[in-house]
């Protein structure tokens, strides 16, 4: 079991940050990111402190979940927001998984981060407006309706080559995001 992973989503569904949940505990913000990044492991009196501040005990925390979850609403979104775009991770804790979805929306003129060359697929629909993919040194435009794939052994990334918002569904297998 990923126990950073797990006080991540609980933290992020009380929409706490690091520091607040840090300062709830009497931690510092660095030993939170340790521990959600699996890089240290908690005490059992402090994992005890930290998932009472976050509405839990280690009973619930470590109970199996025996059934897949299937569907999810916009309760269970994660989202980002930076330098004109927003970022929507629509599946909690979907880097586990074998692909990742993200809604995307970039705003005019906005870009994603350019993506060095890695292995994997990814896949997306445009749902609104019109984007550009630039694929190593060649560039494609995808409207609405329209899909793209390719593999992502190129240097990548994404602007909005319209006059309006672009909005996409972009999933990466394995998971990149």
């Amino acid at each position: 079991m990923e126990i950073g992973n797990k006080i991540k989503r609980l933290r992020l569904q009380l929409n706490l940050s690091q520091a607040e949940l840090a300062d709830r505990c009497e931690l510092t913000k660095g030993y939170i990111s340790q521990l959600e990044n699996d890089l240290t492991s908690p005490s059992i009196s402090t994992l005890c402190d930290i998932l009472s501040a976050l509405g839990t005990d280690l009973a619930e925390f470590f109970k199996r979940e025996d059934d897949q979850r299937v569907v999810f609403s916009d309760e269970d979104f994660i989202e980002k927001h930076e330098n004109g775009m927003l970022l929507k991770w629509i599946i909690p804790n979907a880097q586990k998984n074998e692909m990742e979805p993200v809604l995307v929306e970039l705003l005019q003129g906005a870009s994603t981060s350019d993506d060095f060359p890695h292995e994997g697929e990814e896949f997306g629909y445009v749902l609104e407006g019109k984007i550009c993919i630039k694929l190593g040194k060649n560039s494609y435009v995808c409207k609405k309706g329209e899909t793209f794939y390719y593999s992502a052994d190129k240097s990548h990334g994404i602007t909005n080559g319209g006059k309006s918002t672009a909005k996409f569904l972009w999933i990466s297998t394995p998971p990149n995001f």
